[in-house]
C-alpha cells in the first residue's frame, strides 16, 4: 500500500533480538514525522516495545476493555495492575517503560477475585 491511512501491527517485535527491536521502535517513532496523518495501532504484551510517540492506550483482559484513553490516563500502574490482576511496578526511563511484578506478588497471588 503506497499511502495507507491506517497501519495495524500485531506483535511486530515477536522473534526480534534487542537491536532489531530497538531499530523497529525507532522506525515507529519516526512515522508521525514522516506521515502525520497515519494512524498506527500497535498490539503488544511488552511495555518496553511501546514507542515514545504513542498517544493513547487500550488495555484488554479476557477480550474486554479494562481501560482506554490518553496514555497518561489509561497506562498507569493501577490500570495495568487491574488489567493483569497483579500488582505492577511501572517505570519510565527516557520516555520508555518497563514493568515488573514485585517479588512478593510474583508467586501468583491475585489482587482480587473474579
Amino acid at each position: 500500500m503506497a499511502d495507507p491511512a491506517l497501519l495495524i501491527l500485531d506483535e511486530p517485535f515477536a522473534g526480534l533480538d534487542m537491536p532489531a527491536r530497538e531499530d523497529l521502535v525507532a522506525a515507529l517513532e519516526e512515522l508521525p514525522r514522516i506521515n502525520p496523518a497515519l494512524t498506527t495501532v500497535l498490539v503488544t504484551h511488552h511495555v518496553e516495545e511501546i514507542p515514545r510517540t504513542t498517544s493513547h492506550a487500550l488495555l484488554l483482559r479476557d477480550g474486554r476493555v479494562t481501560r482506554s484513553g490518553p496514555l497518561a490516563e489509561a497506562f498507569t500502574e493501577d490500570a495495568l495492575g487491574e488489567c493483569l490482576d497483579r500488582k505492577v511496578r511501572l517505570t519510565e526511563i527516557d520516555r520508555r517503560w518497563t514493568a515488573v511484578v514485585p517479588r512478593s506478588d510474583a508467586s501468583g497471588g491475585m489482587m482480587g477475585h473474579r
